[in-house]
């Protein structure tokens, strides 16, 4: 029966990586988090954005309709993404809960 010992430095070194695995995993899920907040903040901006030049459909002050009229082909994702907040409005807290992970 023949065992080699472990020194040290080889202790160490195995200590040294796994904190270093750990460090890299964390930081991973940061970078993941901070891409999904962003992603979240472009779409609410798009939104604004939407409902800024095409605010005339709901009541809100907007730029002339001659400009609005212009942009409407540019903006069919925009106004999908109005369609798809009509549905949401009820729940609007739900949204902000899920996209930063509030518990």
């Amino acid at each position: 029966m023949t065992s080699s010992p472990v020194t040290l430095r080889e202790l160490a070194a195995a200590i040294r990586q796994r904190v270093v695995d750990i460090w890299d995993a964390a930081d991973q899920v940061a970078r993941d988090k901070a891409v999904g907040t962003i992603e979240a903040e472009a779409e609410e901006l798009a939104y604004i954005f939407a409902l800024l030049v095409q605010g005339s459909f709901i009541g809100m002050p907007s730029p002339p309709v001659q400009i609005s009229m212009d942009l409407l082909p540019l903006m069919e994702k925009d106004l999908a993404l109005l369609l798809e907040r009509v549905t949401t409005a009820n729940e609007p807290l739900s949204r902000l809960f899920s996209v930063f992970d509030i518990a």
